[in-house]
């Protein structure tokens, strides 16, 4: 696909089907994500790629508890990919959602859809997410930065929205 052409297609998808994402394409969405710019080269991100299922539905339940709710907010996706960042980096926030960015163009490119779930910030400060971080051999100080939920969209893709007059300011 035309990058541009990626870029100006690609959007949010809330309904998902069960089916597996095969795993060559999940390594070159993943890869995708780990060129992300990072500010002075740091690569303060990290990837936790999540296929487990039983690890998936743990943190879908934790992110539901964060909104005081039970449901999935990750609608069924049956990939979730968490970036997080390394704390001590002054553009950790900046580089993870740099990360995030290249995961859902990535995955679009690839066909899969994609979507990013929030709280993960607040999934990550609690001990039982730091604990799955530990029980995983992640070591240091990360903050969440967000969830790119990944899967085959079940139903047609949202159509976009027209773009606001005010968006762009040209100062010639």
């Amino acid at each position: 696909m035309d990058a541009m052409q990626n870029l100006l297609t690609r959007r949010s998808v809330r309904q998902y089907k069960e089916d597996p994402i095969p795993q060559d394409v999940l390594e070159r969405i993943v890869e995708a994500g780990t060129y992300a710019a990072t500010g002075m080269g740091k690569q303060s991100p990290i990837i936790v790629a999540v296929t487990n299922r039983a690890l998936r539905d743990r943190l879908s339940r934790m992110n539901a508890a964060v909104m005081g709710g039970s449901g999935d907010p990750f609608y069924g996706a049956p990939v979730v990919l968490v970036v997080l960042a390394d704390k001590s980096i002054g553009t950790h926030v900046y580089d993870g959602s740099l990360v995030m960015g290249n995961l859902m163009l990535a995955a679009h490119a690839e066909g899969v859809a994609s979507c990013w779930i929030h709280r993960a910030k607040e999934e990550f400060e609690s001990e039982e997410g730091r604990q799955i971080l530990r029980d995983l051999g992640i070591e240091g100080d990360y903050e969440g930065i967000g969830h790119c939920i990944l899967g085959y969209a079940d139903g047609e893709e949202p159509q976009p929205k027209p773009r606001k007059t005010s968006y762009v300011y040209w100062a010639k």
